[in-house]
């Protein structure tokens, strides 16, 4: 109840920095899965998978993220 708690109260810097470290750990996800799609596998068992975007939602995750850890920085860094 106690990290509820903390997040209830933090500042919107805080908030903003979390934010950001959440999209990059889904940029990574997303890395991770677009190297393991790309590995050499049949080109048949990739058409019946279908299609998904790993590098674009990839890019958008890390340029959001960054957006957001950038924003929230001065204020981060002035509370240490």
């Amino acid at each position: 109840m106690d990290f509820l708690t903390q997040i209830a109260f933090a500042s919107d810097a805080v908030l903003l920095a979390s934010t950001g470290g959440l999209f990059w750990v889904v940029a990574a996800l997303c890395a991770f899965m677009e190297r393991r799609r790309s590995r050499a596998r049949s080109v048949d068992r990739l058409e019946r998978v279908g299609f998904m975007p790993w590098t674009t939602l990839f890019v958008l995750c890390a340029i959001i993220g960054g957006g957001m850890l950038a924003m929230s920085l001065p204020v981060v860094l002035g509370n240490l």
